[in-house]
């Protein structure tokens, strides 16, 4: 009994994401720390950043066109780019979103912060086999793209993950 006690504490702690089979979470209430503002399917980002949420039209046009050219993956962005995949229900989500929100205005120029709604844009989600969310891609301007999943244990942690990740994968080959 200790043993499967000990195993469910560590599922707990290791599991901050949300699953693909989860069910969609009625209370549409919002709190304050989750309420970040988000560009409306904007084609570019304002002076001081912003995240842009995407729509399959914007993506096609601005990330990359799989229809055209599906087997190969070709950048369509004129700087490196961050997109998240997330749900509304999604309590990871919720925490991640003022993050990136952050992130966008502390990157702004440098990077772009996307955000794809994996309930409205059910056929962008498919094509990168999304499963769990939160999930993140970060997409460098020349290279291959890198998927992520999921947050760290406090907010502190996931924004330091998510400037690590932005330095690592996105800024070091500029």
């Amino acid at each position: 009994m200790k043993k499967f006690a000990f195993i469910m504490v560590l599922a707990i702690f290791a599991l901050q994401s949300c699953g693909a089979g989860q069910q969609k979470n009625n209370d549409k209430s919002d709190s304050a720390e989750t309420a970040a503002p988000v560009q409306t399917v904007a084609a570019t980002q304002s002076a001081d950043g912003g995240s842009i949420l995407l729509t399959k039209n914007v993506f096609l046009q601005k990330v990359w066109d799989y229809e055209n050219s599906p087997q190969e993956w070709t950048y369509k962005g004129d700087k490196p780019a961050l997109i998240d995949f997330y749900a509304d229900w999604c309590g990871p989500c919720k925490i991640a979103s003022p993050i990136l929100e952050e992130i966008s205005h502390e990157y702004a120029g440098d990077i772009y912060v996307y955000k794809i709604d994996t309930e409205k844009e059910k056929e962008l989600a498919a094509v990168f086999g999304i499963r769990g969310i939160p999930a993140f891609l970060y997409i460098p301007v020349g290279g291959q793209p890198v998927m992520m999943s999921g947050i760290a244990r406090t907010k502190e942690d996931t924004k330091k993950m998510f400037k690590d990740n932005i330095d690592k994968y996105l800024l070091t080959s500029n």
